[in-house]
């Protein structure tokens, strides 16, 4: 599972998780974890055949603070109805076809059932089961009825299950189902909002297999991106190579580009219907110029691996610069679009952070410039900034993580 973002705006929220019989229950342990990381509360329930793959104990060991098993089994007559009381969401991971006809057709005689035909809240199910199962038209009938009733659904994956068949039944993976449900706790304050986000570093290939690039990782982008998303906002990621995740949904545009060229072409071909713009991307500023040596055009240079063998002595490369993305956008943006840009720097010092914000605030048209210092956010879980907007306004944030970061970022934008 890759690394998750963890909100402390989510704090104090409370989920109930469902766990029915199926190999696939034991990451139901990973993700209740993931959500106890964003200190939010959570009670879990077992069918009896998802105590036959997992126990109890195991959920009470990490930090569940209630585990209901089966209806007449607990102290108080009324566990059936506790979850709908204290829950602000459910989420079913795994949900078999059974819990899947029960609750389409209103059975109330397991406690798991019984407690999610009694919420009133948002609910999230993420099947796993055997293809066929999956496939069967009375499996697809229970899950249209409960869809059309409101439900939200994390469907399952296509791959090779227990049984060894393949086909579409796996679980979904962990991370698409924990920002799933978060999304259900999460106010969609940013609904309607199209935004667009750069991410990642850009590669200038220079021969046939070498590039000219840098170390970013795009965790901030990807933090911005997944927090709009989290918040109802329509996202369109352009992201230069990284391996950050982003969820799949019709909400999330991912445009994967390598050159700085292409990040310019598909910005540029994107803007006009956007609200919004972040940019975040480490965009190399030069790209090598064809041909290394007089003797060498560019089809070689382009084409083919340049060999040392053939310059012993060493050899110099020319670079030129690339067009400057933030400040073209700048430039077209109209007066209802907003624009945030960032600003790494190299130094130590604030006064010269703070400086080169100033400059980029004014040079680029943003109406925000997010300044901050590579040792403190490059490759990193947390950052430190320093913003400033049009309206003169400018502070230093403390050291905070990237996920809470982005969250404070989209709210400033959305409210200057």
């Amino acid at each position: 599972m890759s690394e998750l973002l963890h909100y402390k705006k989510l704090a104090q929220k409370h989920i109930h998780l469902g766990v029915c019989g199926s190999v696939a229950a034991y990451k139901s342990l990973e993700l209740m974890r993931a959500f106890l990381k964003c200190s939010i509360h959570v009670s879990v329930t077992l069918t009896p055949s998802a105590e036959k793959f997992i126990q109890a104990l195991s959920f009470e060991a990490l930090g569940a603070n209630k585990v209901y098993r089966q209806l007449f089994q607990g102290e108080m007559p009324f566990d059936h109805l506790e979850p709908g009381q204290l829950a602000d969401a459910m989420v079913i991971a795994p949900v078999s076809a059974t819990t899947i006809a029960r609750l389409a057709h209103g059975l109330g005689d397991e406690m798991l059932a019984c407690q999610t035909l009694a919420f009133d809240g948002p609910v999230l199910l993420a099947p796993a089961m055997n293809p066929k199962m999956w496939a069967n038209p009375a499996t697809s009938a229970n899950v249209e009825t409960l869809l059309e009733r409101g439900f939200f659904m994390t469907e399952p994956e296509n791959g090779i299950v227990a049984c060894k068949e393949e086909g579409q039944g796996r679980l979904a993976r962990l991370e698409k189902i924990y920002y799933d449900t978060l999304a259900l706790l999460t106010e969609q304050d940013l609904y309607g909002k199209k935004i667009l986000i750069t991410l990642g570093p850009t590669a200038e290939k220079w021969d046939a297999v070498r590039i000219w690039t840098n170390n970013s990782t795009g965790s901030m982008g990807t933090a911005l991106a997944i927090t709009a998303w989290l918040r109802g906002a329509e996202v369109y990621v352009v992201a230069g190579p990284n391996s950050q995740y982003l969820p799949e949904d019709m909400r999330m545009h991912v445009f994967p580009v390598t050159s700085a060229d292409d990040m310019y072409e598909k910005c540029h071909e994107l803007w006009l219907a956007m609200d919004y713009g972040i940019f975040t991307a480490a965009v190399a500023d030069f790209k090598p110029e064809a041909g290394i040596t007089e003797e060498d055009d560019s089809s070689f240079f382009q084409s083919k691996k340049f060999k040392k063998e053939n310059h012993s002595n060493g050899f110099d490369i020319h670079f030129s610069p690339n067009r400057d993305i933030l400040k073209s956008i700048g430039q077209i943006k109209n007066p209802q679009q907003k624009l945030m840009g960032f600003s790494a720097e190299s130094g130590t010092e604030i006064d010269e952070l703070a400086n080169a914000v100033r400059q980029k605030l004014n040079s680029k048209n943003c109406d925000i410039i997010v300044g901050n210092f590579l040792s403190e956010a490059m490759g990193k879980a947390t950052n430190k900034v320093y913003v400033a907007d049009k309206n003169g306004i400018e502070e230093a944030w403390g050291t905070m993580s990237k996920a809470d970061l982005a969250w404070d970022l989209l709210s400033y934008l959305d409210s200057i």
